[in-house]
């Protein structure tokens, strides 16, 4: 059995699967139905939904598709995207996922992480947390799509997020997305350390020493987006995971 979950991370753009580099120029990747199918049979870990366009757009969640995701998805389940208050949220639990991230409103109204702690239980609540350095090298968090300053510490971020109730963070590192050249251990290492809450690395996975990289750094978990979606040194789109006694060998 694995000691540390590695993650697939599935970015919804209306009814379809894209891909990013740097938060930009989406690639589409196929259908998100035919992915679920196909890790379902590779007995992934876990899931990572994140619909990117929602927040950005002041748009709710997709009901539709999420209940078709979570009707085909035989493992847990995360989604993000759209998400402002309580009763979203309870209507998405009810499709059948089990956890949701929470990032933009996250930062608007940190309040809401503590709610939703509270009614459904930490365990249940993630926080996303995009980040990047800004012109003067210093991380910041980003938002919409990771275009927008918000002038906050991640650091100091995650820990509000983990004395607020989140049950975990997910880094993203924005710098890093869909470049496939590795995490950013150093934002991996500064945030895993002022947490005690379990943090997943996002941003930046190629190859499967870049898990164990990240790993040493400080993260719980490893998600990656591009290495589970693309193949070979064209990035020909192909949804694969890798093997147990793979992954076994590096985590």
């Amino acid at each position: 059995m694995l000691t540390t979950r590695v993650i697939p991370v599935l970015l919804l753009q209306d009814k379809g699967l894209v891909k990013t580099v740097k938060f930009d120029k989406p690639t589409y990747v196929g259908d998100p139905i035919n992915a679920v199918k196909i890790f379902n049979d590779k007995e992934v870990d876990e899931l990572i939904f994140l619909d990117i366009k929602a927040s950005a757009h002041r748009r709710a969640p997709l009901m539709n598709v999420i209940s078709s995701i979570t009707n085909e998805c035989f493992m847990p389940l995360c989604y993000g995207g759209g998400i402002e208050n309580i009763d979203v949220m309870k209507r998405i639990y009810a499709l059948g996922v089990e956890k949701i991230a929470i990032n933009t409103s996250a930062q608007k109204n940190p309040g809401l992480i503590e709610e939703a702690a509270r009614i459904f239980g930490s365990q249940s609540v993630v926080v996303s947390v995009d980040a990047k350095k800004n012109i003067f090298g210093k991380y910041e968090v980003f938002r919409c799509d990771g275009k927008n300053r918000t002038g906050i510490n991640p650091i100091g971020f995650a820990k509000q997020m983990e004395e607020r109730g989140a049950g975990e963070i997910m880094l993203n590192s924005v710098d890093r997305d869909g470049t496939m050249k590795g995490y950013d251990l150093k934002l991996i290492n500064d945030v895993s350390a002022a947490v005690k809450i379990p943090l997943i690395a996002c941003g930046g996975a190629g190859k499967f020493e870049d898990f164990r990289q990240a790993i040493a750094a400080g993260a719980a978990a490893v998600a990656a987006g591009s290495m589970f979606v693309f193949y070979g040194p064209n990035r020909a789109v192909l949804i694969n995971y890798p093997k147990r006694n793979e992954l076994a060998g590096v985590i």
